[in-house]
């Protein structure tokens, strides 16, 4: 195989090079004709409407228009089919509110790409010093940055998904004794609104939290069932959805909240020992590894080890 010529790579270099600048160049030219009605009307609604003002900042030399209407699919495409591996806009949103992050999903995106990023440029690194100490074929050289940033924005993903969960096992742990104080407070006369109050500036736990944040959206103007919904609809807890849905349909009907929240409380003490009878069966299993590959072999050799030194001392 014959090797490639220096001058090659500096002549893919100044090519790159050129075809941007001929493109920045021809982005740069004015446009012929007149200006369209959207154009003239922007500067005199820039201070209502956003799209107006972020038309007005636009830079004259953006490539974008340039070869814009013809990537614009394909880009599209593309960041649908990875968006879509990644998961998708409705996902990390929902995911986000159930991390109780205050970030949003263009943050989050940002992020996973960095993170890519920097496996990616990890990868090449080692990709380049490899060589001189194994011999790795040329795909495999070439696939492992590609592999790296995948693998760092899943694990990005990943990191999200977890203190997701998280956060659900905390608030399921937590929902018994919220709904049983929530009961205690209805019973004792105060209203569901005041009941929820008083649950937010007593506890200091995930539900309360969130529960000062329903607090704090009534306080503002949002009706009650309304913040609730949100409530429901952001973390997507079954058994907090669940017990919500009670509490709505009570304040429909005008049925009497306490029972149904005592009900609800019954209903997430069972919930939860169902949870932890299921734990406790996965981690007998996961018990068994360390028994079967680390005590019992150490056993099994302190048994043995006497008898085979006396067997070799009799021989």
């Amino acid at each position: 195989m014959v090797p490639l010529s220096a001058t090659v790579p500096v002549a893919v270099i100044l090519g790159v090079t050129l075809g941007l600048g001929l493109w920045l160049v021809l982005a740069a030219v004015p446009r012929i004709g007149r200006p369209r009605l959207v154009e003239r009307v922007a500067p005199y609604v820039a201070d209502l409407s956003a799209e107006a003002r972020s038309m007005l900042a636009r830079r004259p030399a953006d490539p974008s228009p340039v070869l814009g209407l013809a990537m614009a699919p394909l880009a599209g495409a593309v960041r649908k089919m990875v968006f879509d591996w990644l998961g998708g806009h409705e996902v990390i949103a929902r995911r986000l509110r159930q991390a109780g992050s205050s970030s949003t999903v263009e943050r989050f995106r940002g992020e996973q790409l960095a993170w890519a990023a920097a496996a990616g440029v990890i990868a090449a690194a080692s990709a380049l010093t490899v060589p001189t100490f194994v011999a790795l074929p040329t795909m495999v050289r070439f696939a492992m940055p590609l592999i790296a940033a995948a693998i760092g924005a899943a694990l990005c993903d990943w990191i999200l998904q977890r203190r997701a969960r998280r956060r659900l096992a905390r608030i399921s742990a937590e929902l018994p004794t919220v709904l049983e104080f929530l009961t205690l407070s209805l019973t004792a006369g105060e209203g569901m609104l005041d009941a929820i109050r008083r649950v937010a500036n007593a506890g200091s736990g995930v539900l309360p939290r969130e529960f000062a944040g329903v607090v704090a959206a009534v306080g503002t103007g949002v009706p009650f069932g309304r913040a609730l919904v949100e409530l429901r609809d952001g973390l997507d807890h079954p058994a907090l959805s669940r017990a919500i849905d009670q509490v709505l349909g009570a304040l429909e009907r005008g049925a009497p909240l306490a029972s149904v929240l005592r009900a609800q409380a019954g209903d997430a003490r069972e919930e939860a020992k169902r949870t932890i009878i299921e734990l406790a069966g996965r981690k007998e299993i996961a018990m068994l590894v360390p028994l079967i590959f680390l005590i019992l072999p150490v056993t099994v050799a302190f048994a043995l080890f006497p008898g085979y030194l006396v067997l070799q001392a009799g021989f």
